[in-house]
């Protein structure tokens, strides 16, 4: 009688542990995402800017933009269009470099926010915002620079 009550206690709070589990992993799961374009921007700055402070000091620089939680640094990046292309999912990504710099601003749009690039142009001087995700550095291996990373990018309207 008592490993029958032992064993329904236990398995009581076996059944109330997974509920209380599948409650945080759905809850987790169903957060909903960051809205990077109604958030405010942390910091502006130019193409120039940010390429030569993570050329500079590449560990400063991931401090000061990136977190290790996803919930990295919303960045307002000015430069000239390079280039326009589309990546593997169908999304417009925008190249920011000036003509001195060794690397860029590489700025991938979202299916939202893709429509806003129509009209503009190769040589154009634009403002983006977008979340950074990873850093300009030199590849010693591709013996290439390899550009500052936005995600969630749109156009700044001024």
């Amino acid at each position: 009688m008592e490993k029958r009550k032992a064993f329904k206690a236990i398995a009581i709070i076996v059944v109330i542990g997974v509920i209380a589990g599948g409650g945080i992993v759905y809850y987790l799961f169903n957060m909903p995402h960051r809205d990077v374009q109604s958030a405010k921007v942390d910091y502006s700055m130019t193409t120039t800017q940010i390429v030569t402070e993570y050329l500079t000091d590449k560990n400063a620089a991931n401090q000061k933009y990136l977190a290790a939680d996803g919930d990295s640094k919303i960045l307002e990046i000015s430069g000239t269009v390079a280039k326009i292309s589309t990546n593997f999912n169908g999304h417009k990504v925008v190249l920011l470099k000036d003509n001195n710099d060794k690397a860029g601003v590489s700025a991938t749009f979202t299916g939202e926010t893709d429509k806003s690039l129509d009209g503009v142009m190769p040589g154009q001087a634009i403002s983006v915002k977008g979340v950074i995700r990873s850093g300009a550095a030199y590849d010693e291996d591709l013996g290439l620079y390899e550009h500052v990373i936005l995600e969630k990018s749109d156009i700044v309207k001024k």
